[in-house]
């Protein structure tokens, strides 16, 4: 057994000295870094909307059995951020109190996996202002807390309209913000023409779910078609006692991953989000179907269909309704999260054709897509 002769008082001293001395030197770094942070963030929203950033620990139950962080938790952080922004804009100015409501989130890319111990930084910041509704444009930067790495893991858009908290079908007139430029605010009203036109367009499309059929063979549209059911409860709600965007984002989300799982039998990650429309509110104490399937299929991605209805318990004789659809984007993966090919999707029909060339020329779009913006960075 060895022994320690105990350190003399002046040793310990000199110890404590230099340990302090460190510790003040590393505090007085890191308060000269957030000074600049701050100063960066303001002198950026004397120049643009309001921000907020909300930043939260990854942990087990937010990630799949292999340490990938569900798409749909991150989603509902963007929807949190987006929402808290939007309220607290829209209750800037004299009236009734209002509540932003989630009403369209477009294309959603997801750039980076997320994983378990890492932190989500996600940063929400309004971008345009229309009379009664608004952008708010989100982040989500993903940090190693260990190492300090970051890197950035999505990007999103989302559309705000505000509700009076007295009624809820009074939509109220939203605060305009002061842009850079001429050229901002013209680029920003582009972008709310286009996905008004967008949103008229899918409410005129909307499809039919289809049971699938008894022992359907493997590879099909009816193999990996997937349901979930959920009681709407005052947690999932809104202070309006309606369901927030974020929670039915992350239902479909749930689904859409099944739906690829069951069709892969792999571990798979939400790739990207096409834009998701919400036609109509749930409220509390509706039951909720969300019904996910394959529209399409190429080398390494799947397109899925999810679509979301709901119906009341209460006044059940008002029958279901369509609330919400959107098509996401899954990939497989291996052990070391590198993608894999997808299995050929088998169809049956022709809507399930039809469908499927639908599917493909979005598919097309979007790559098409990805490399001009690609060549335009270089």
């Amino acid at each position: 057994m060895r022994c320690f002769r105990p350190r003399s008082s002046k040793a310990v001293n000199e110890v404590d000295n230099k340990t302090a001395a460190v510790v003040e030197k590393r505090q007085a770094n890191q308060s000269q870094q957030v000074s600049r942070d701050v100063r960066n963030d303001g002198e950026a929203g004397a120049q643009q909307g309001p921000k907020y950033q909300l930043s939260r620990i990854m942990r087990p139950d937010d990630a799949n059995i292999v340490g990938n962080v569900h798409g749909g938790n991150i989603l509902k952080m963007i929807e949190e951020a987006g929402c808290i922004i939007g309220t607290r804009h829209c209750n800037t100015q004299n009236g009734d109190r209002c509540l932003a409501a989630l009403v369209r989130v477009e294309k959603t890319e997801f750039l980076s996996p997320v994983f378990i111990g890492e932190v989500a930084h996600v940063t929400a910041e309004i971008t345009y202002t229309s009379k009664h509704s608004l952008e708010v444009q989100v982040k989500v930067m993903a940090e190693n807390i260990l190492t300090g790495a970051k890197k950035l893991a999505n990007k999103a858009a989302l559309w705000y309209v505000p509700c009076s908290l007295q009624n809820v079908d009074k939509i109220m007139e939203v605060p305009p913000i002061k842009y850079a430029s001429e050229e901002q605010e013209e680029e920003g009203r582009k972008r709310y023409e286009t996905q008004k036109m967008e949103r008229l367009e899918t409410k005129a499309r909307i499809e039919e779910v289809v049971p699938p059929p008894p022992n359907p063979e493997r590879y099909t549209v009816g193999f990996s078609q997937s349901s979930l059911i959920h009681l709407v409860g005052p947690s999932d709600c809104t202070l309006h006692n309606y369901v927030h965007g974020g929670v039915t984002m992350k239902l479909m989300d749930e689904v859409a991953g099944i739906v690829a799982a069951r069709h892969c039998n792999t571990n798979i990650v939400t790739a990207s989000v096409d834009a998701i429309n919400f036609h109509r509110k749930i409220k509390k104490g509706c039951v909720v179907t969300v019904t996910g399937r394959l529209t399409f299929v190429s080398n390494k991605s799947m397109e899925i269909e999810v679509l979301v209805d709901a119906s009341s318990l209460v006044e059940a004789e008002k029958g279901k309704y369509r609330a919400v659809s959107a098509f996401f984007t899954f990939i497989s993966l291996d052990k070391d999260n590198k993608p894999l090919p997808v299995p050929p999707l088998k169809i049956d029909g022709e809507e399930e054709q039809r469908r499927f060339e639908e599917g493909k020329a979005r598919y097309l779009q979007n790559k098409a897509k990805r490399l001009a913006d690609k060549e335009r960075q270089q």
